[in-house]
């Protein structure tokens, strides 16, 4: 399983030839891929998104939510304020989900190198 980020699978579906996108593509076709819960609803909040292309997203398989996860996520998001680095919400919730099922991020937004340090594996 691999976990697929807003950034990458947005350049995907724009049409974006590079290693991340690439990746989301063998993914998909290998239907390894997973979404965490907040990637699809950021995805899903894209009002200009074709239909077709909506419901194909909303078929990806997502990656359930384990007990403690809003604890664990406060917790890291926590961690990293204090260390001074960013933190957003959102890709906090994602990196957690991530740590939590032991699965790589594919991603092109930079912000989730902080969360190497609290397990998170990025592609």
């Amino acid at each position: 399983m691999i976990a697929l980020d807003t950034s990458s699978y947005a350049r995907y579906l724009d049409g974006v030839d590079e290693e991340d996108t690439r990746a989301v593509d063998l993914a998909l076709q290998n239907q390894s891929a997973a979404f965490p819960p907040v990637v699809l609803t950021e995805l899903l909040s894209n009002r200009r998104m074709p239909g077709a292309v909506r419901d194909i997203t909303a078929r990806v398989p997502l990656l359930p939510i384990f007990d403690g996860y809003w604890e664990r996520a406060g917790r890291l998001r926590a961690k990293l304020l204090s260390e001074g680095r960013k933190a957003f919400l959102a890709d906090c919730l994602i990196a957690q989900s991530c740590i939590d099922h032991v699965v790589p991020l594919i991603t092109h937004d930079r912000d989730f190198r902080h969360f190497a340090k609290a397990g998170l594996k990025l592609l």
